[in-house]
């Protein structure tokens, strides 16, 4: 899905960016001017995350995003951030619900509360595309990998923000996904709310395409993550704050 919305044509158009934040380092400028990783805060995109490159963290985050029915689901604002998280790294994104302005433009602004566990990563997409079978984007890796890039490709202006520090090389965190299955679909699902035939426990095969950032935890305490993208081919925009507070294990 390059998830937004079916009727605009977005019929698998996902702009879903994310913010990550956790326990131990927050993001300052002293940090981010470490030699090394441009960005200390954000794991290299070439690095294995909790055992886990980045593009298989992608196809994490589709089934995750794909898991949760539409009336309760964070992307939806129908439930809390910390629905159907788990683990050490918890998942962020846009919205599933944009609206549409006078002149045209789909536009997914939000603010969001979310309080995390102290030591908890979180990964996000800043803009990212889906491709699956049951949504009739191809019957190949090969013709699915094609539709999710043919997106990614026109996604522009991305800008991630922790703490008012800019994460920078942006271009630099654009993962693939391996081939991989979502579902079983709950009922009442978001591959149906954007008009396809999946009722509750279809599976599909699928791959992603993006730009995702993994955020190591932050400190104990209150953080501001904000991202944004846009779509010009889609007329699409979409620009999210997330006041995340990070509380103390007990």
């Amino acid at each position: 899905m390059l998830s937004a919305m079916s009727k605009y044509r977005f019929r698998g158009l996902l702009a879903a960016m994310v913010a990550a934040l956790g326990l131990a380092v927050p993001m300052t400028a002293a940090l981010a001017q470490r030699g090394g990783n441009p960005n200390p805060g954000v794991s290299p995109p070439d690095s294995k995350p909790h055992g886990l490159t980045y593009g298989q963290w992608s196809a994490k985050w589709w089934q995750w995003a794909f898991s949760l029915p539409v009336d309760h689901h964070p992307l939806y604002d129908t439930a809390d951030c910390s629905a159907g998280q788990s683990g050490k790294v918890w998942f962020l994104g846009a919205s599933f619900s944009p609206s549409v302005t006078d002149a045209g433009e789909v536009v997914a602004i939000e603010t969001r509360s979310c309080t995390v566990p102290a030591g908890t990563a979180l990964f996000f997409p800043i803009a990212n595309a889906e491709a699956s079978t049951i949504e009739g984007n191809g019957a190949t890796e090969a013709e699915l990998r094609a539709v999710a890039q043919s997106f990614q490709d026109v996604a522009t202006n991305l800008s991630a923000e922790v703490d008012g520090v800019a994460i920078r090389n942006l271009d630099a965190y654009r993962v693939q996904s391996p081939l991989y299955t979502f579902g079983p679909l709950p009922d009442n699902n978001v591959v149906q709310a954007f008009g396809i035939d999946a009722p509750a426990g279809t599976t599909s095969k699928s791959v992603a395409d993006g730009v995702f950032l993994m955020l190591s935890p932050l400190s104990v305490g209150k953080h501001t993550i904000h991202f944004h993208a846009e779509v010009p081919d889609f007329n699409f925009l979409l620009d999210i704050t997330y006041h995340i507070t990070v509380k103390p294990s007990h």
